[in-house]
């Protein structure tokens, strides 16, 4: 009898930690929406990576970098062609994520390139139109990085190295069930 108490007690102990688990996830993912799995695609970078664009834009001028961003919101039409782009159409491949999958299609991711002195838009990774010795576009990531932004050159599997993304913690998967990052009043 003294054994059957026992796991009877063990079970109720393990199921109450359970339940507090899912509750304490479910409010953790909470935090991030309004108002939750209705909300709708934004139409625009979100507002904290907008102010980030301009600062980086800022930046890259200061220290003589021709920072040209190259695309920031995408809409979900456009990211299946980009997606098709070297599968069912021409060139090469230049995105593994279709249309929802990707940080763009949330307003949370930017792609830049560089502009050169004749004025050409450049894909260039080892350019130094500065004149510093260090590529510009490493400079730009760099300056990226300390302003909160994740570099696709850092990606471990597909090095994007022209995508900057801030995903406020959120994966895909959420972003695609509805969750949003929270705007702050004082952010609006």
């Amino acid at each position: 009898m003294k054994d059957f108490k026992k796991i009877t007690l063990t079970w109720i102990i393990i199921i109450l930690f359970l339940i507090i688990i899912i509750v304490l996830y479910n409010r953790m993912d909470n935090q991030y929406t309004e108002p939750g799995e209705d909300a709708p695609i934004p139409s625009e970078l979100h507002p904290i990576v907008e102010e980030n664009k301009v600062i980086l834009l800022d930046r890259a001028t200061d220290i003589n970098i021709d920072l040209v961003i190259t695309e920031g919101m995408r809409s979900f039409s456009r990211q299946n062609k980009l997606y098709n782009q070297g599968r069912s159409g021409t060139g090469n491949i230049v995105t593994y994520a279709k249309a929802g999958e990707s940080y763009h299609n949330y307003g949370l991711a930017i792609d830049y390139a560089l502009r050169n002195s004749d004025g050409k838009i450049i894909w260039d990774i080892h350019y130094d139109g500065n004149n510093n010795g260090k590529a510009d576009w490493f400079e730009v990531a760099q300056v990226a990085k300390e302003l909160g932004f994740e570099w696709g050159g850092d990606f471990k599997d597909f090095k994007d190295y022209p995508h900057l993304q801030m995903t406020f913690d959120l994966s895909i998967n959420q972003l695609q069930r509805g969750l949003r990052p929270v705007i702050e009043e004082a952010d609006q």
